[in-house]
């Protein structure tokens, strides 16, 4: 999900809630401590030089069971990043704290926002020397005559 579209859906909703991928709710009192751009810039295993940007935001959970962000101060948390930081409209990454610091994509199912779940891959696997996948195939349904029975192979 990309900026603009967060815009889009805030002023559609009475709540902003958050949820895992697996369906745990991010507790209601959440607060979002940071709205800012990362820009990461980096070198892949084959060697090109890579950039990548994305709008960050960190939610956290302060204990503070009276606290519900509503939508319109979540958009004016984004309006106000925008105009501070000059931040463009990236695919959002969320940072979130589980047992670790986890980052996520960013989905929407009509009511929650989902923390969707990141999986790393290799950005050079033409030249990191990963072998391709070798296809699976079931001897039975190999027709050579090297060696069948009375074939003189053995």
């Amino acid at each position: 999900m990309t900026l603009e579209q967060i815009k889009e859906i805030l002023p559609t909703l009475d709540n902003v809630e958050f949820q895992l991928e697996n369906g745990t709710s991010v507790p209601e009192h959440f607060h979002v401590t940071e709205v800012g751009q990362i820009i990461k810039h980096f070198i892949d295993c084959g060697g090109v030089v890579r950039t990548e940007k994305a709008v960050n935001f960190q939610l956290w959970d302060a204990n503070d069971y009276e606290h519900r962000l509503k939508p319109t101060k979540l958009l004016n948390i984004i309006k106000l990043s925008e105009e501070k930081l000059g931040i463009e409209d990236t695919e959002i990454e969320v940072e979130y704290q589980n047992e670790t610091i986890g980052k996520f994509d960013l989905g929407f199912d009509g009511k929650h926002f989902i923390l969707k779940n990141k999986q790393t891959a290799c950005l050079a696997s033409d030249a990191c020397g990963i072998p391709a996948e070798k296809q699976k195939v079931k001897l039975s349904e190999l027709h050579s005559t090297c060696c069948a029975p009375d074939s003189g192979c053995c």
